[in-house]
């Protein structure tokens, strides 16, 4: 069974739902069964990936919120995030273009570690305060993570994975996602938003028990053939 994740690494729900996501994944006898394929989304590609902003900058400069209002929706995504286990720091976080750490996750894609890497990410933006689009940065992480170096350096400074990267986005497009993240259950069910552990665990029971269980028999006799004949 697969899930396919499009996400944003500077989308605090982003990060909620993925904690939620694994929790209830946690919580299932057939997790072992899943596999997860997160894709890219930006939310902002129009960002300036020379520069950064605080949260609170860009909230009050791009969504023209007043400083009050800004202050308050942080506040909330905050608390929101100390219910998933986060403990967001806003004050340090750096807003920027995020499509180099996209080409950094297509390339853990590339070792099964897609999913590490979506953690360590989310980590290095919201708690450590780190520009993700940084090119030293990036690279550190991919070592972090049993990547080579200089192979990290060469997809960071080259096109390899553009293409994946705008193939995903118009995925997207195409399944009508306009906000992140957003989740696809063996290509059946849409879960969108950082959503309750319990709504997880319930979505990927019902897909699974859809998609696995044995067949319901509805014929109600037995006129077949076999290997030993036929019955009537």
């Amino acid at each position: 069974m697969k899930v396919e994740i499009w996400s944003d690494v500077m989308c605090p729900f982003c990060y909620i739902g993925k904690n939620n996501f694994e929790k209830a994944l946690e919580k299932l006898p057939f997790k072992d069964q899943i596999t997860v394929e997160w894709k890219s989304f930006q939310l902002d590609p129009s960002l300036d990936p020379t520069k950064t902003q605080n949260t609170l900058e860009y909230f009050k400069e791009k969504k023209g919120f007043p400083d009050a209002q800004a202050q308050q929706m942080i506040g909330q995504v905050a608390q929101m995030g100390k219910g998933a286990g986060i403990d967001f720091n806003f004050e340090k976080a750096l807003i920027t273009n995020t499509f180099a750490a996209h080409k950094l996750l297509h390339l853990a894609k590339k070792y099964d570690k897609s999913n590490e890497m979506e953690e360590a990410l989310f980590v290095a933006h919201f708690i450590n305060g780190k520009n993700i689009g940084d090119l030293s940065t990036l690279v550190s992480l991919a070592e972090s993570l049993g990547i080579d170096k200089e192979e990290a350096e060469r997809v960071l400074t080259s096109d390899e994975f553009n293409d994946d990267i705008n193939q995903d986005i118009s995925e997207a497009g195409a399944h009508g996602v306009t906000g992140v993240p957003f989740f696809i259950l063996n290509g059946k069910y849409a879960v969108s938003g950082a959503q309750p552990v319990e709504l997880f665990e319930n979505a990927l029971q019902q897909t699974y028990n859809e998609t696995v269980s044995p067949l319901k028999d509805l014929s109600g006799g037995d006129q077949s053939c076999n290997a030993d004949g036929c019955s009537i």
